[in-house]
């Protein structure tokens, strides 16, 4: 069976788009599953991080397959990944049309990351519009969530009027996630029963979910496709 292909993607910058796919990949390593990365962004924020894991980890750790390439190749080296590997994440680049479009493409889901704010969210049509002309399901996640506050429920809120899933877990907004990048680990080999470490788990189980019946034709529906 083909592993599952991911595509983190958001046109609007400095959402910790790459930081979450670096967290991802680590839950799912510390779950016993088999990851490959593909980083098409030329900014390369993950391959430097990955070059920082094996720097400080050597031989001793376990770490995900990281390809990094662009342009017209990407969908065909996400497929290939996918015969080997039981998730491949593609950390697409945030303005590159043709590499998010071929990303978004290639992808069985999209994961959105937005920061709690209505304009944000406003900010992300943009590449909720590039998931709807490819036909690939999207779904929202609440990324750098600021305690006790209410501004994550009315996104979400905002979010569902436009018909887009918004994941049911969210992540805060917590230091411990960029100490673990800054050493080379993710958050659930840093400290996996923290706060920050028990939501990317929750994210995690929750995005290799299988998709629910009908979700990419309600999106594009709600949407006006």
């Amino acid at each position: 069976m083909a592993g599952k292909i991911l595509t983190i993607a958001q046109q609007k910058g400095g959402v910790g788009k790459t930081t979450l796919a670096i967290h991802l990949s680590v839950a799912w390593l510390v779950a016993g599953r088999r990851v490959a990365l593909l980083d098409i962004d030329p900014q390369a924020s993950l391959s430097m991080w990955h070059q920082l894991r094996r720097a400080q980890l050597g031989a001793v750790g376990a770490e995900p397959y990281l390809s990094t390439l662009a342009g017209w190749r990407v969908a065909n080296e996400a497929e290939r990944l996918a015969r080997d590997y039981d998730v491949v994440l593609i950390d697409s680049p945030p303005h590159a049309e043709t590499e998010a479009r071929l990303a978004v493409r290639a992808a069985a889901r999209v994961v959105i990351p937005v920061q709690p704010s209505i304009l944000d969210l406003w900010a992300t049509r943009a590449t909720l519009e590039l998931a709807k002309a490819e036909g690939t399901p999207a779904m929202i996640v609440l990324n750098r969530v600021p305690p006790r506050s209410s501004a994550g429920d009315d996104v979400a809120a905002e979010a569902h009027k436009l018909g887009v899933p918004v994941a049911t877990a969210s992540i805060g907004n917590r230091v411990a996630l960029s100490a673990a990048v800054q050493s080379g680990y993710g958050i659930s080999e840093w400290d996996r029963t923290s706060q920050a470490g028990q939501e990317i788990a929750a994210l995690a189980d929750e995005l290799l979910a299988p998709l629910p019946s009908g979700e990419g034709g309600t999106q594009r529906a709600a949407m006006g496709g």
